[in-house]
């Protein structure tokens, strides 16, 4: 994303200071143009999202000291993924394009069927009303906030779960350590999804 920033406004190492975890892709961008002042259009935002997923489809193969799946996601999402009780769906602030080609990349993208991206939104918590929208409109269920869980790995994603009224599993595997999660208010948090039945209870099963 830095190497597009850098293609299309000629400003090198431009996204340093902006946080991006738990950030949409879209906010990211915004924050880095403001901060450096930069004359920005609908246009020249479309160039850097181009610019990015090319870059992106050519890093995703190269080797990184945290690249790779977490701990008992894969078992996690199999166990979920043969339920007639349960609808996964992304919940991402990744533009779509580029969830796909970092899910692709691992074999995960198989497992969701749809959900909300971070292609224009600027804040998270919208993100929610969207992604049960298109669970609904892709023949999926319109669930009860009880039936719903967010998982993620930062205080913004339990933010969301909080927002939207319904249940959150934060997971450590992150930037951020169990007792911070715990903190921003996630109802159940786990290091890791490496324990199958630990995790298969936080979701109530």
């Amino acid at each position: 994303m830095s190497r597009a920033f850098d293609d299309v406004f000629s400003v090198r190492d431009g996204l340093s200071g902006v946080p991006f975890a738990g950030r949409t892709d879209a906010w990211i961008i915004a924050q880095a143009v403001a901060a450096r002042g930069l004359a920005c259009d609908a246009g020249s935002l479309r160039q850097v999202r181009e610019r990015y997923l090319t870059h992106l489809r050519e890093e995703v193969h190269q080797p990184g000291p945290r690249k790779g799946v977490m701990p008992g996601v894969r078992p996690l999402l199999d166990a979920l993924a043969v339920r007639d009780d349960v609808f996964l769906a992304l919940l991402t602030g990744n533009v779509e394009h580029g969830a796909r080609v970092k899910l692709e990349y691992f074999d995960l993208w198989r497992y969701f069927r749809c959900g909300a991206f971070g292609d224009a939104a600027l804040e998270r918590n919208g993100l929610l009303s969207t992604a049960l929208a298109r669970v609904k409109a892709c023949g999926g269920p319109s669930p009860l906030p009880s039936d719903v869980v967010v998982v993620g790995d930062t205080p913004l994603d339990v933010e969301v779960a909080r927002a939207g009224g319904v249940r959150s599993v934060a997971v450590a595997t992150g930037s951020y350590d169990a007792a911070t999660l715990a903190a921003s208010g996630a109802d159940v948090v786990l290091e890791d999804f490496s324990d199958l039945r630990a995790a298969l209870e936080a979701f109530r099963f």
